[in-house]
């Protein structure tokens, strides 16, 4: 793979992480896992 495909990649994965972030999705992921962790001891 050339050196500009791996930068291009490298950014582009920069960039759908940041966007990811800004959008809330680390705490909604975090939601999502403590429901499900809570169901599965029977509490939620």
């Amino acid at each position: 793979m050339s050196k500009i495909a791996r930068v291009v990649i490298f950014a582009l994965g920069v960039i759908l992480i940041a966007l990811g972030i800004a959008q809330g999705e680390p705490f909604e992921i975090m939601r999502k896992a403590v429901t499900i962790c809570l169901e599965c001891i029977g509490i939620g």
